[in-house]
């Protein structure tokens, strides 16, 4: 192929200071992770189509536009996942997990897949670090999820806000559905095209539209929260409660809600005024594991956009100090014994390939950020020691290597 090779738009490759902020989101993610109870699981990148068709809903976005789909030599519809909580939910199921303890809290990481727009902080290859509550009803569970949101955001010292809805059930749902409808026609002409044609097929993604038109148009629009029935109620006054009583802060937001046909009740995001959009999301989707095939199972969780809070997260720098081991002549063997002993003592050691006299040597070590040197000569092997050099205060001396500290 003639030409530089580029890779394809819209993904790209982490390296230098982005992958150290990327590390750093990750880490913190999967610390909390672990500290709020919650066991890994390794999704598989690629799923049959319908998976996320049944799920998502066909009338979304993701599914009408976004996704990557082919098909394999059987003529089977695969899909490189656009999201992780259908996977979870099938791999709930396809492993019998329910039948194992009364509840499941699992999470996972890894790189999700989007025809759309590339620009800053979304891109068609991104990640996302996700939890999953299998079996639990209670708001108690809604409210922890909220507190480790926030937990999240507040380790890595990004300011957000939480956004909160409730979506109602099944039982309060369609009237709610039937009187924004007969609304929606009522300013259909104020609305934007995509809008236009989400009315008959999705009408509560009109809500969440950001075209200026559109938000005008639905001011007024019926809210779902006057819909609830009393369990739903009772369910959402709970959550708030519990949010004030962990000191978590929170907005409501009645046009949240959220862009998947899954959900129910609780609906969150934590928003970045910065940036103008959401970082993590998620809620409820008490109906999906049952729609899948397993039993009538409640669930709630969330994704964090990982790029996105990259944006917000300053570089944390190389943790561990860097040192550069400088061979003069023929003292190979006992360079690498003194370089296997400092990383054995868990250091960092770069072994320098480049010839040249000190100069130059301590020119490259400069361009590495090395913090320091070690210096092997052939006087220094005669005596068994090494000549460690601190290149930040340029402080100089002779010792054997297992004294360096």
């Amino acid at each position: 192929m003639a030409g530089k090779l580029q890779s394809p738009r819209g993904f790209h490759d982490l390296t230098g200071s982005d992958l150290r902020r990327f590390r750093r989101v990750s880490s913190v993610c999967r610390e909390l992770f672990t500290r709020y109870g919650f066991e890994e699981i390794i999704l598989p990148v690629v799923e049959y189509a319908e998976l996320f068709e049944r799920s998502i809903g066909e009338a979304t976005d993701i599914v009408q536009k976004e996704m990557f789909v082919f098909t394999d030599r059987k003529g089977r519809r695969l899909a490189l996942r656009p999201e992780g909580t259908a996977g979870a939910v099938r791999a709930f199921i396809q492993n019998n997990l329910y039948a194992l303890r009364p509840y499941h809290k699992l999470f996972y990481e890894g790189p999700m897949f989007r025809y759309e727009r590339p620009q800053a902080g979304r891109y068609r290859q991104f990640h996302q670090a996700g939890v999953e509550i299998f079996g639990v009803a209670d708001p108690l569970a809604d409210a922890e999820l909220l507190k480790l949101v926030s937990d999240i955001l507040e380790t890595l010292g990004i300011p957000a806000v939480m956004e909160l809805n409730s979506l109602g059930c099944r039982n309060c749902r369609g009237g709610y559905r039937d009187a924004l409808l007969s609304y929606l026609e009522g300013v259909a002409d104020h609305l934007c095209e995509v809008c236009f044609d989400r009315k008959n097929r999705n009408p509560l993604r009109v809500l969440d539209c950001k075209v200026e038109s559109c938000r005008r148009a639905v001011a007024s629009a019926p809210k779902m929260i006057d819909f609830l029935c009393e369990e739903c109620r009772e369910h959402y006054r709970r959550v708030k409660e519990y949010l004030k009583e962990l000191g978590v802060g929170f907005r409501e937001n009645l046009n949240l809600v959220r862009g998947l046909d899954y959900y129910t009740r609780t609906v969150f995001e934590a928003v970045s005024d910065e940036l103008g959009t959401a970082l993590i999301a998620g809620g409820r989707y008490d109906y999906l594991v049952e729609e899948f095939g397993g039993p009538p199972t409640p669930a709630l969780g969330f994704a964090v956009g990982i790029e996105r809070l990259m944006l917000l997260v300053e570089d944390p720098g190389r943790e561990e100090e860097l040192y550069l081991l400088i061979p003069f002549g023929d003292v190979w063997s006992y360079a690498l014994k003194v370089a296997s002993l400092l990383r054995y003592r868990g250091k960092k050691v770069e072994v320098s390939y480049r010839r040249g006299g000190l100069r130059k040597q301590l020119e490259f070590a400069n361009r590495i950020k090395a913090d320091f040197a070690v210096i092997v000569g052939e006087e220094e092997v005669k005596e068994g020691v090494v000549t460690l050099k601190d290149l930040r205060s340029g402080e100089q001396r002779r010792l054997r290597p297992e004294e360096i500290p």
